[in-house]
């Protein structure tokens, strides 16, 4: 097992009040798998990946759980040790690539600086090595593209970038926060097709986030399904979209938009009722979903196996 959560928890303390943003989290993910973690904005996505990096923004702390990477728990590494490890065995791409990178250097120094940390390459060495990588993005026009800056890139060119420092170290394992948001759908399907050629290339595990079910089931071997901060659903791609058992998986894939539900006497759209965040104790969906039971808001279910490669945290099964 390359990677495996246990038991997560992330809190926000802000005065009185404790934002618990990830809040028992357990999850795995093989060498060669990829994994997509899916949920509405504000679910706990992110901050389960940051968590994983160890890049926990303040006030945010971990407060219980083990992170096992590589057979080393990532919470006991010291800082140094832990920044050795980002960049070399575990890369990440931010969402937006436009603030993830420093404006005031060019692409090829940002890339460069990869293969000095982590290898202590010469300047002219880093430099052949970035541009390589370049290359094997898909970036045009490498050699010259080497001394641009971030802002002389369209969003493509520039996630392009941000998969290329991320992957320059060749990493075990590649988290990719909400990687294709920003893009249109042509370049949206070019940055997938790369990610998956490169997984196949590089034999490295993907952690994949998104808020877009029809994304990651163009890349995502597994699926786990988080709402307000926990794991609801968890199964093979093929069996979260062929048997959803959660309300709220459901709900997600029935506002997916598609063609066959639109027509000139019906446009509208179909969406989740209520806020994104509900209850401390029980299930937080209980108060959006149509089918809660009296005991869904007191109590947060146990985990019920449906099948060897599928669990659902629901009353409506346990």
């Amino acid at each position: 097992m390359l990677l495996k959560v246990i038991d997560l928890h992330v809190w926000f303390r802000k005065k009185r009040e404790i934002i618990r943003a990830v809040n028992g989290v357990s999850f795995s993910l093989s060498s060669n798998e990829s994994l997509g973690l899916v949920g509405e904005s504000g679910s706990g996505k992110t901050i389960t990946a940051l968590a994983i990096m160890r890049l926990i923004p303040a006030p945010g702390e971990i407060v219980k759980g083990e992170i096992w990477f590589d057979d080393q728990n990532l919470l006991t590494l010291s800082p140094n040790e832990m920044q050795h490890l980002r960049g070399k065995k575990i890369g990440m791409i931010f969402q937006d690539p436009m603030t993830a990178l420093n404006p005031v250097f060019t692409i090829g120094e940002q890339i460069s600086e990869v293969y000095r940390y982590h290898f202590g390459c010469s300047a002219k060495e880093a430099r052949e090595r970035s541009i390589e990588m370049l290359k094997k993005v898909g970036i045009p026009g490498a050699e010259s593209r080497f001394d641009v800056y971030p802002h002389q890139l369209s969003g493509g060119m520039r996630q392009r970038v941000m998969i290329a420092m991320a992957l320059a170290a060749h990493p075990k394992l590649l988290i990719a926060d909400e990687p294709t948001t920003a893009l249109d759908v042509t370049i949206q399907a070019q940055v997938l097709e790369l990610m998956l050629n490169l997984k196949k290339e590089m034999n490295m595990s993907i952690l994949f986030i998104s808020h877009d079910l029809a994304v990651v089931a163009q890349i995502a071997q597994k699926i786990a399904v988080m709402y307000a901060g926990k794991i609801v659903e968890m199964a093979i791609a093929e069996e979260i979209f062929k048997n959803p058992m959660h309300p709220y998986t459901q709900a997600l894939l029935e506002a997916i938009p598609r063609i066959e539900n639109i027509s000139f006497n019906r446009r509208h759209l179909k969406s989740i009722a209520g806020e994104g965040w509900g209850l401390v104790t029980g299930c937080a969906f209980a108060p959006r979903c149509n089918k809660k039971l009296s005991i869904c808001p007191r109590q947060f279910p146990p985990y019920k196996n449906i099948s060897p490669t599928h669990k659902v945290a629901c009353w409506l099964y346990a």
